[in-house]
């Protein structure tokens, strides 16, 4: 597969900039005071459908010829993905099946039939065989959330807004799961000259440990509180990290956890596990980031209110 370039991210962002939020930028100077530095937060969680997902899904439908479009569309996905797909063919007019890991949360369940996709609910590890199967039986089209050069030019273009709004920045902060928004992230970063690191949690560290070993790993099996974050890295996101050099740091679920808490008592954000690991990774590595301007993006908000108030 292509490797993403900065022009595929410009190119997309003119291609979809008209169907997603330019989200809003905020600050803290607690935040900044714990680590030294100045962090500036992109808000997907402000983003349609509630992610930076909806991002590369509308590029990437938007890009379909008529002949890949003209049955419909599936995919795999915890749950932004999904209701990004389902977002992005109701733009298109075509159809979208979404399917599901059966321990995805009610409230990601429910908010991807809410935007007109039909959800097929599978074990977690018979995700990808369940899509097989559907894009045997019914012709659909597979848009992968993550190894699909179009997907992740569109989820570059939450980090190109941001080196737009935000002058200097030194460091782009990015949670990876299976590596979409990190790899556009790493694309635009070297369209500036400057570094794209990632934040994944120790529970599902294959990303780390590929990108350490030089061997790209399957997700570990685990299931960790970022539950968006537990795909294994793809093979495109995997080149072209590894060829990048990026970065991942790790966090902890009680790291997760404390940042959940503090978006919401300090910053008044309402944070989902996985976009929490960057201001995660700012207090746990704040040497790292010491003295550094770091563009952190908030993947989403997708959060269950159970989950939020306990």
């Amino acid at each position: 597969m292509k490797h993403v370039t900065y022009e595929d991210v410009t190119d997309a962002h003119r291609r979809i900039s008209q169907y997603i939020h330019r989200t809003p930028v905020v600050t803290s100077s607690y935040v900044d005071g714990l680590f030294g530095g100045q962090a500036f937060f992109k808000c997907e969680n402000f983003q349609k459908v509630g992610a930076f997902k909806v991002r590369g899904a509308t590029n990437a439908v938007l890009s379909l010829s008529d002949a890949e479009a003209s049955l419909g569309v599936v995919t795999h996905s915890s749950g932004n993905h999904g209701q990004a797909v389902a977002y992005a063919c109701n733009i298109r007019g075509i159809p979208a099946t979404v399917v599901m890991p059966e321990q995805a949360t009610a409230v990601k369940i429910a908010a991807v039939r809410g935007y007109g996709a039909e959800v097929v609910l599978v074990p977690r590890s018979e995700r990808e065989n369940a899509v097989a199967e559907l894009q045997s039986s019914l012709g659909l089209t597979l848009i992968h959330p993550f190894d699909n050069p179009r997907v992740i030019a569109g989820q570059g273009t939450a980090a190109l807004e941001l080196v737009e709004d935000v002058e200097d920045i030194d460091i782009l902060l990015a949670p990876i799961g299976g590596g979409g928004l990190l790899a556009g992230t790493t694309a635009v970063a070297a369209g500036h000259q400057i570094s794209a690191v990632g934040t994944e949690p120790e529970l599902v560290d294959d990303a780390f440990r590929s990108l350490r070993d030089g061997v790209r790993y399957g997700d570990t099996g685990e299931l960790s509180v970022g539950d968006g974050l537990l795909t294994g890295i793809g093979v495109l996101p995997y080149e072209m990290l590894r060829k990048a050099g990026t970065e991942i740091l790790l966090v902890s679920e009680e790291d997760i956890l404390a940042a959940m808490r503090m978006f919401a008592t300090r910053l008044k954000l309402v944070v989902e596990p996985s976009g929490a690991t960057v201001l995660a990774a700012l207090v746990r590595h704040r040497a790292y980031f010491e003295g550094k301007r770091v563009g952190a993006i908030i993947s989403g908000g997708n959060v269950d209110m159970a989950q939020l108030s306990s």
